[in-house]
């Protein structure tokens, strides 16, 4: 459900700024645009690719991102893309894994995190282009710094408030309000950009950090340490790749298509069952429960779940598979008995007790 962030103002209008003094959302953007380096060269970037390092957890990877006019976004690398796991936008949200080897046309919140991030120049660069709207809440501190917060309406109603430095003009922060993971809750976040470098004749932050509003603690971080301009891209290169399906790779795409459908799902698996008695589902029936139930597709996910556990009796996978779905849909006591299930089963299942312990402390 898309939340508003205006919970989050918490005070930041400064005392004693009279409304009528201060500039309008339009007039800090055109500011913001020509601090950056003019409409006339970010018109000239059609398209750029990032590398880096991604750090969360501690753990930090080598990660690039690849933006294209008008709307292509890969989280990947459009010049040797990956064989294990990408994820883009082409016209809609994708998400492929090489292992078991599906592509995903993603809906709800994990479409809406790849849309919110999607275009070329961020949010405020022609952002009536983008549909959006935005408005000047007020002047606010950040970091000990006089800063203006504009508030972004989206398109789908998401919000994200970006604070530009009232000296500088550059964008210093942003907040906003998303799931940091697939059931997690809302998570109130800042991230703070700075060690802006001109590439192309435009000023880029090459480092960003994300820390959730509430405790200070880092969520995550990226390192830029290089920005590619106007390679030679093309839009096949933001497209997910083509898979030569296998009957059970198939089976995984007709269920995750078929979602919505409970009835449709279970006639799907029991014909596939019976067409192939030797084929082993539980992994794949694992993972597409999985991503429908990331979906919002309950229903169906749980009674695929199900169906797998009883299909596959002595597997700690599958009776943890099914207690992760009843936690996501509220049903704790259900989860807690396929969380044991799956103990019983391996009592090394860490992913078990890791999941037993958090029922403990929300109960």
């Amino acid at each position: 459900m898309i939340r508003s962030i205006a919970a989050l103002s918490l005070n930041l209008v400064a005392a004693g700024v009279l409304a009528q003094s201060l500039p309008s959302a339009e007039m800090v953007v055109a500011r913001y645009v020509e601090a950056i380096g003019g409409q006339k060269k970010l018109d000239a970037i059609q398209n750029l690719v990032i590398r880096g390092t991604y750090t969360e957890h501690g753990q930090s990877v080598a990660a690039q991102l690849a933006r294209m006019r008008p709307f292509y976004k890969l989280v990947g690398d459009p010049l040797n893309r990956s064989d294990e796991f990408e994820e883009g936008y082409d016209g809609s949200a994708w998400e492929f894994y090489g292992d078991p080897g599906i592509v995903l046309r993603t809906v709800g919140p994990a479409a809406a995190a790849a849309r919110h991030g999607l275009y070329l120049l961020g949010n405020l660069v022609d952002f009536k282009q983008q549909g959006s709207s935005v408005n000047l809440v007020g002047k606010a501190r950040i970091d000990g710094r006089d800063a203006y917060q504009l508030r972004v309406h989206m398109l789908d109603g998401f919000e994200q408030d970006e604070f530009i430095d009232a000296k500088t003009w550059l964008i210093i922060a942003d907040r906003k309000v998303a799931k940091v993971h697939a059931f997690g809750a809302d998570v109130p976040s800042e991230t703070r950009w700075s060690d802006y470098r001109a590439v192309h004749g435009v000023l880029f932050a090459h480092l960003n950090v994300e820390a959730e509003i509430a405790t200070g603690r880092e969520l995550n971080r990226f390192r830029t340490d290089r920005i590619e301009v106007n390679q030679n891209l093309d839009a096949a290169m933001f497209m997910p790749p083509q898979i030569r399906r296998t009957p059970l790779q198939a089976l995984m795409d007709q269920i995750f298509q078929e979602r919505d459908d409970a009835d449709a799902v279970e006639w799907t698996y029991h014909d596939f069952r019976n067409a192939y008695p030797k084929v082993n589902t539980e992994a794949a029936m694992e993972v597409i429960g999985y991503q429908a139930l990331k979906m919002g597709s309950s229903a169906a996910a749980i009674h695929l779940l199900e169906r797998n556990r009883g299909d596959y009796p002595d597997s700690a996978a599958a009776a943890f598979g099914l207690g992760r779905a009843y936690k996501a849909v509220g049903r704790a006591a259900e989860a807690k008995l396929q969380f044991e299930r799956a103990l019983s089963l391996d009592p090394n299942h860490q992913r078990a007790k890791t999941a037993l312990a958090e029922l403990a402390v929300d109960h």
